[in-house]
């Protein structure tokens, strides 16, 4: 395996989650829950630490406090010395304005990778599930002596239409040409019924990364993203590879999944309560880490007939309690109280939340700090819910607090 040392990673956390919205009202996408105990961004991170990638750059924008908070207090402790997981927010040292694109956020923060020596700089994304070490990747962009890399997933290529961004590639895994969201994607050399999605992962050379962000900045053409700008531009003129994604998640099919919307999330987080769910969180040999809270153990109590504290095929966080109430196919975080009589089924119940007496909750999501009277329904009459709540066009409904002063409160 490479040296990682020669590596600094840069984390694009910045993005503002319009398509998770109310669930990004209050804070940054890659801040928002998952799996009962962690955040979107934890899974990239995890990734980062179990590559040896141990100099990361996390670039935040919109409501970033609570992913600041959380970055500080869960990794940066992990760092030894000459390492670090640091948050840099906009710091308008080379521009006046906000982040335009991904590629003008790193370039915005051109003098901080350069104060880094470091001879290959990875370029991620906060929003995105999958398993993946780095250190492969960079193994094969020095074998074939390339200046970038993009990591790509095979993609059935009816799945791919309108949907990714797709490379195309010589037999050697060199990249000939990229496009966004094609109606008719160009397929595989090594798998003609598959297309090469992008996954939005980059390796380049620093050498080649810093002129080429300061040339896109200075294009008043150019909408600064790497997708739609830099690589199209660089493909021609310089040895860029596609490597073909290795799934660290040790399952028979590749797991790669974009959260972006209500939908996506949902179903994601619902994978992992089944039997046997397709992200395997008790993985051992690739740990996801996160910044754990100091609560008790979870407390199931009263062992009526009708009233019974219980929870199948669920995931249930520290410190919460389900006092006689039934909780199946859902995943609740850190200190929810299910009152007696109540029942809970196929939602995400964040941190915090009350779930008064005689309540029935399906397909939903609790935000923190809700409490919900007893007697509530939800998910049984969507038109009444939708007079109250945010309801997806699937009909998952969303409950988030009604009024926020603040991003997020202090107790997370």
């Amino acid at each position: 395996m490479p040296d990682m040392r020669d590596a600094i990673g840069v984390l694009l956390a910045g993005g503002q989650g319009e398509r998770l919205w109310p669930l990004t009202r209050d804070r940054a996408k890659p801040a928002v829950p998952f799996g009962a105990l962690y955040r979107i961004i934890d899974i990239t991170l995890s990734n980062c630490v179990n590559s040896g990638l141990h100099r990361v750059f996390v670039l935040t924008q919109y409501k970033a406090l609570s992913l600041t908070r959380h970055v500080r207090a869960g990794w940066s402790p992990l760092m030894g010395l000459g390492e670090f997981i640091e948050v840099l927010p906009p710091q308008m040292r080379v521009s006046q304005q906000w982040y335009q694109g991904t590629a003008d956020a790193v370039y915005q923060n051109i003098y901080s990778l350069g104060s880094e020596r470091c001879k290959y700089a990875f370029i991620l994304s906060g929003d995105h599930i999958y398993k993946m070490n780095y250190a492969k990747m960079l193994q094969q962009h020095i074998d074939a002596g390339a200046e970038v890399s993009v990591a790509t997933i095979e993609v059935p290529a009816a799945e791919a239409a309108r949907q990714f961004g797709v490379i195309e590639t010589d037999k050697d895994w060199r990249i000939v040409g990229f496009e966004e969201k094609p109606a008719a994607p160009k397929t595989s050399p090594h798998k003609p019924t598959h297309c090469n999605a992008s996954m939005g992962v980059y390796i380049f050379n620093t050498q080649l990364l810093i002129p080429t962000l300061l040339a896109d900045s200075e294009d008043p053409k150019s909408s600064h993203d790497f997708g739609k700008d830099i690589l199209p531009r660089i493909i021609s003129k310089h040895r860029v590879f596609a490597y073909n994604f290795v799934d660290e998640n040790s399952k028979e099919s590749l797991y790669w999944r974009d959260v972006g919307t209500i939908d996506a999330y949902y179903e994601a987080n619902m994978d992992l309560v089944s039997v046997s769910p397709v992200f395997n969180l008790y993985d051992k040999a690739w740990p996801l880490r996160t910044w754990q809270h100091q609560y008790p153990p979870a407390k199931f109590v009263f062992a009526d007939a009708d009233r019974m504290g219980i929870a199948l095929d669920s995931i249930v966080a520290h410190g919460s309690i389900l006092s006689g109430g039934r909780v199946q196919n859902s995943l609740l975080g850190y200190d929810v109280r299910v009152n007696s009589y109540s029942e809970i089924t196929a939602s995400l119940i964040y941190n915090h939340v009350n779930i008064g007496r005689h309540s029935r909750i399906c397909r939903a999501i609790i935000d923190r700090h809700v409490s919900l009277p007893e007697h509530t329904e939800i998910g049984y009459d969507l038109e009444a819910d939708k007079q109250r709540f945010h309801v997806t066009p699937s009909g998952i409904v969303v409950v988030v607090r009604q009024e926020s002063l603040i991003e997020e409160p202090e107790s997370q």
